[in-house]
């Protein structure tokens, strides 16, 4: 096994929750790669663990094994009130994915991603932004999803253990992805990504890192939407402008 193979499968599992890893042999361990040089400063990426017998990381991994791994999933609480499993949509090879909190009504009701209320303006938002700054990007060409893939009831957040669960599947996601960029909407998603306690305020407009692919905290479209945040929108669309030009220019 290469090396790269070795710190991909120590990160995988590092992020499905594996703290310890024990190894068969007194081998020496290998250390991973330093990572690449993020487009501005960014924390200190989060070590792989090194020591406990790994099962074997999915080979070939795709959207379509994911689905499909996740089937009628009952692994958490989240499933008691759902009516629909939200994946995610949009192009399946973007150069940049959009990561919310979990669904709503509407999302639980149609089976995909940001399409009432918060969705609608997150395509504005998108699309606007794009035109705007003379990029030729529609909603089909980003990929949507959210950490948690049920509506939580009343739309509460999403407890550590459900997002830890549900993670895992978030995580293959982009990995099979590989975007360029991943732009997290909201605290729930950044601290899910990030793997910090921060918040939204703190975290939003710095480029920061997941694995090797850089990350953009901005807010998430249903705090835009109440009318008390009007500042909140144009550093919204600030955040925006900044990730689609690294993106796409």
């Amino acid at each position: 096994m290469t090396k790269d193979e070795v710190r991909n499968r120590l990160l995988f599992f590092q992020d499905l929750g594996v703290k310890t890893i024990y190894r068969r042999t007194p081998e020496t361990s290998h250390q991973p790669p330093a990572p690449a040089e993020p487009p501005a400063p960014s924390p200190q990426p989060r070590s792989a663990a090194a020591e406990l017998v790994l099962p074997r990381a999915p080979v070939h991994d795709n959207l379509a094994k994911i689905s499909e791994d996740i089937g009628d999933c009952k692994r958490c609480r989240l499933h008691e009130g759902r009516n629909r499993i939200v994946f995610g949509s949009g192009n399946a090879q973007a150069r940049l994915v959009f990561v919310g909190e979990g669904p709503g009504a509407d999302e639980d009701e149609q089976g995909l991603p940001f399409v009432g209320r918060a969705g609608q303006l997150l395509t504005q938002m998108i699309e606007g932004t794009a035109a705007k700054e003379g990029i030729p990007l529609k909603r089909q060409d980003v990929y949507i999803c959210n950490v948690v893939k049920c509506r939580p009831p009343e739309n509460r957040t999403p407890q550590p253990d459900e997002m830890e669960i549900c993670g895992q599947f978030l995580f293959r996601q982009l990995q099979v992805i590989q975007p360029k960029a991943i732009c997290a909407l909201g605290s729930t998603a950044a601290k899910a990504i990030l793997g910090t306690k921060e918040g939204v305020m703190r975290l939003r407009g710095r480029w920061l890192k997941w694995r090797d692919i850089p990350v953009l905290v901005t807010y998430h479209p249903s705090y835009l939407l109440r009318p008390y945040n009007q500042n909140a929108k144009k550093e919204a669309w600030e955040d925006l402008k900044k990730v689609l030009h690294y993106v796409y220019d």
